[in-house]
């Protein structure tokens, strides 16, 4: 069986997944920041360090098959920030996989990498990047990291673009973009199971009538999503929006606001565009 390292295994994400994957058995090294980690288990295999020094990266990638990486700052924030702990922390990661011998990394990458796209588009994973903040724009620096390890030194990664993975959706944006907990858990073993897979970028996001985004290509991992935020529409639509006008225009939500200074006959103009190639 394959031994598996979990980054941000302390985060919303990664306590779920860590959950599930100690349950299973599955041989797993989890990882968290400053904090150290309880042991669910008696003999649990739990690390805590910073990222960015090689050390911390040495001991968690030591013995490892497939590194799940979903640590890192997950909102918008100030670059300096954004810059330490999603990019400098992203280098010390795959230098120390290509150190260790590391065969796979999935990537946690994010739908804030296309979030100034309007929801009246249906984007392919081949679409133009369109971060819509400093958090978004780091997800695409780091896909392209990714791309240039496969290339230059043989290290697999599926960089997969995670939606608003929450146990189930609560607001109208979710009936889009949601990914649910058992269909993030089904794609993860994909990721860890399937053949030779290079590099590839995912949508994270489950069987969603509603979705901006076509997932075909994951259909080389195997991923068969079975959620479907459609099921939980009539409760979502009978209550308030709890996004403003420009939150529901671009698929990016409440991040597509934060320091925003174009007017509104501006944003009308570029809605009105073509589509980009």
């Amino acid at each position: 069986m394959k031994k598996i390292a979990l980054s941000g295994a302390g985060g919303q994400l990664g306590s779920v997944v860590r959950a599930a994957l100690v349950a299973r058995g599955v041989p797993l090294r989890s990882a968290a920041g400053s904090r150290p980690l309880v042991p669910l288990v008696e003999g649990e295999d739990v690390m805590h360090g910073d990222l960015r020094d090689p050390a911390t990266v040495e001991r968690l990638l030591d013995g490892v098959d497939v590194l799940i990486h979903f640590a890192g700052t997950s909102v918008e924030r100030p670059l300096p920030e954004i810059i330490d702990n999603n990019l400098r922390a992203l280098v010390e990661v795959y230098e120390g996989a290509r150190r260790q011998g590391v065969r796979r990394v999935v990537f946690a990458s994010s739908n804030h990498a296309i979030g100034m796209y309007p929801v009246t588009e249906h984007l392919g994973l081949d679409c133009a990047l369109r971060p819509d903040g400093f958090y978004g724009l780091s997800k695409v620096w780091g896909e392209a990291l990714a791309r240039m390890y496969w290339d230059k030194h043989g290290i697999e990664s599926i960089c997969v673009r995670i939606g608003s993975c929450v146990e189930r959706p609560t607001e109208p944006r979710h009936l889009s973009t949601w990914f649910g907990h058992r269909d993030l858990l089904h794609f993860l073993d994909r990721c860890v199971q399937a053949q030779d897979v290079g590099f590839i970028t995912v949508w994270g996001v489950s069987a969603n009538t509603r979705s901006w985004w076509d997932n075909s290509g994951a259909e080389r991992l195997g991923y068969q999503p079975t959620q479907n935020a459609e099921d939980y529409a009539e409760a979502i639509l009978a209550r308030p929006n709890p996004l403003d006008a420009l939150g529901q225009r671009f698929q990016g939500g409440g991040f597509v606001g934060i320091d925003y200074s174009r007017t509104t006959d501006a944003v009308d103009a570029a809605a009105a565009m073509p589509p980009a190639a």
